[in-house]
């Protein structure tokens, strides 16, 4: 497949953009609701109930990232494969849910073969799920503290949870469409109804209880999550319509059928997902203890209060992340995976570089967010959280514990960055290399948190330095993969394309030796308005420090926004 021209290349990053756009537009607005319906809640919940919540979270996730990231992970390594012609390189739609022309019969039935393919392939998470959920099922009700099993309607509540988990699995072909489609309109729409019938159901089953005064235990968050998948279930398959009668997919799994070449692309294409599955899964294993280890370890080692504290504090200092990084992170995976194999090696320099600017431009971004996070948060999230808590999260560990995540924060932003681009560019054999390198990384993992929980007894601050310490190794290797893939293209990747300037470090090392003579701000009126000034004005000082990069990228990004609104004006 030749490589795609330039107006192309504009087209996926600007759709990158787009997309980004409704992702975070997503993580906002189901977060809001989230947060509102946690502060709604939060005052008569007390950190055992919120514990045994968090428990029966960790066992949804499990079954969802277990059943379905390695084949979501191999459908993205081609998501627009066969949106262009294959001797022409141009897209055959500028839009990915407007009708293609009579003369583009051809470009439809391979468009309809890969998209059935795809389809065809999401039902593999079913198929992983059902046995992943009956035995994480079993194990959570036989296996769990008394502690945990005397929660009243905890085994009610574990049984929905296996149910929804299953609901949300039936969506994967549907999702799969969509993301190929690059339908994120339409997701945002579907995800954030669901997050709101979510968060309407948890509060309203917790304010009934409190006016009746019966006890509800963790059932409101178990009845939160099948409302989630019912809603995901039914938006989904709504608005999905239009888009399977124009390019001619079933939603259930079909035969494929053709008689030109096509047949022989997507057999093809299914061979190779598949494989890329097979060599995704075992690294998701892995990956999944790294990003739960600090869940596991707690559930295995501490107290529900103090997982319910750790919970809340983890809840607070890692909204940021699912906000704002979390959908960057999926939007330049699917760019990365388009980039890089979408062309043939031999003429991907225009890709690699393209896909190169992109990272850059994140990675210098991260680090203008540090520069403002690292000496301000600390000292303002327990302002903040005195406001937010109430009495029964009145802790100075809860506040410690928020203060030392917000040095957690840019690990975070860096590695899902640096592993999006691992993600889309490594081939089969780099991915069962990786695998090996994550086994490395979680030694090191269960060593940090064997000395910081066993031997420096810091217990859940302990956590968080671990944490640190597996993500620092986790952007190390990716940073040194994706050095050595930009060489083999002959492009050089110095420090200094994404570092920020000097006057910028020296500003940022003084305000945190400022504010460290300081101390915390107080709770006060008065206080609120001082420590609000200080960070305007911090803020303003670095984006003044770094206003050529910011200057450079605005530049460049309002043509490509206003490209994208005149098209949508025209259609």
């Amino acid at each position: 497949m030749a490589l795609p021209e330039e107006n192309n290349l504009s087209k996926l990053l600007t759709s990158s953009v787009s997309g980004t756009s409704f992702l975070i537009a997503i993580q906002v607005f189901s977060r809001l609701f989230t947060f509102v319906a946690n502060q709604l809640v939060l005052h008569t919940l007390s950190p055992a109930i919120l514990g045994v919540a968090t428990q029966l979270e960790l066992y949804l996730i499990s079954i969802l990232y277990f059943s379905r990231e390695s084949i979501r992970v191999a459908i993205q390594k081609q998501p627009l494969e066969h949106h262009f012609d294959a001797h022409s390189g141009k897209r055959k739609q500028d839009h990915a849910t407007k009708a293609p022309s009579s003369d583009d019969a051809a470009a439809v039935r391979r468009s309809t073969l890969s998209s059935q393919t795809v389809v065809n392939m999401s039902y593999l998470s079913l198929g992983l799920g059902v046995p992943l959920a009956l035995i994480f099922a079993g194990f959570y009700v036989h296996f769990a503290p008394e502690e945990v099993s005397q929660t009243p309607f905890y085994r009610l509540s574990v049984a929905i949870t296996a149910v929804s988990s299953l609901l949300e699995l039936g969506v994967e072909p549907i999702f799969a469409a969509v993301q190929q489609h690059m339908l994120y309109k339409k997701r945002a729409a579907v995800e954030m109804t669901a997050a709101l019938v979510k968060s309407l159901a948890v509060c309203s089953l917790f304010a009934w209880a409190s006016w009746t005064g019966n006890t509800v235990g963790i059932f409101p968050f178990a009845l939160g999550h099948l409302c989630y998948s019912c809603t995901l279930v039914f938006g989904y398959i709504q608005v999905t319509r239009d888009v399977r009668k124009q390019w001619r997919f079933s939603l259930f799994l079909t035969r494929l059928k053709s008689r030109d070449q096509s047949r022989y692309v997507a057999d093809t294409f299914s061979c190779r997902l598949l494989s890329l599955s097979a060599n995704s899964f075992f690294q998701s294993i892995i990956k999944h203890i790294l990003t739960q280890g600090d869940a596991l370890i707690l559930a295995a080692m501490t107290s529900l209060e103090d997982q319910g504290i750790y919970s809340l504090a983890c809840n607070y200092g890692g909204l940021i992340a699912r906000l704002l990084f979390q959908p960057i992170e999926e939007s330049s995976r699917i760019l990365f995976s388009s980039l890089l194999n979408s062309c043939e090696s031999g003429a991907s320099t225009k890709a690699a570089n393209a896909a190169k600017a992109h990272l850059v431009d994140i990675l210098r971004g991260y680090g203008m967010m540090s520069a403002i996070v690292l000496p301000l948060g600390p000292h303002l999230v327990p302002q903040m959280l005195n406001a937010l808590g109430g009495h029964r999260w009145d802790s100075p560990m809860v506040a410690s514990l928020v203060s030392l995540y917000c040095y957690y924060i840019p690990f975070l932003a860096f590695n899902g960055i640096v592993e999006a681009f691992v993600s889309g560019a490594a081939t089969p054999s780099e991915l069962r290399t990786q695998t090996g390198w994550m086994g490395v990384f979680s030694a090191c993992f269960a060593l940090a948190a064997y000395f910081f929980l066993r031997i420096a007894h810091l217990g859940a601050h302990g956590l968080v330095y671990a944490n640190i310490v597996n993500m620092a190794v986790r952007i190390l290797w990716g940073i040194y993969f994706i050095r050595s893939y930009m060489l083999r293209h002959g492009i050089r990747m110095p420090w200094a394309d994404f570092g920020l300037r000097p006057s910028t470090y020296i500003v940022g090392v003084g305000l945190s030796l400022a504010l460290a003579w300081h101390g915390t701000f107080g709770s006060g009126f008065r206080e609120i308005l001082k420590s609000g000034a200080v960070a305007t004005a911090y803020a303003l000082l670095i984006m003044y420090l770094e206003r050529e990069f910011l200057i450079i990228k605005c530049e460049k990004l309002y043509p490509m926004l206003k490209t994208k609104l005149l098209k949508q004006k025209s259609t």
